[in-house]
């Protein structure tokens, strides 16, 4: 049985997957009370565990692409 690697993505990684937004709307998104929190704040940034970032993204991404600039 194989231990499963920990996946992290900081700030960049989450714009590119929302679709390339802007900094300040992914600053917005990751300040929101519902996503999830960052494991570490490291001198680069915060950063997610993947799955946690991804889970978030499946339940709000519509809500996200309606509320687009």
């Amino acid at each position: 049985m194989g231990v499963k690697p920990i996946r992290l993505m900081g700030a960049h990684e989450i714009r590119i997957r929302l679709g390339g937004v802007s900094r300040q709307r992914a600053y917005q998104i990751t300040s929101r009370a519902d996503f999830p929190k960052p494991i570490a704040d490291l001198a680069q940034g915060k950063v997610w565990l993947t799955e946690d970032v991804e889970a978030w993204m499946k339940v709000h991404r519509r809500d996200l692409d309606e509320s687009e600039d």
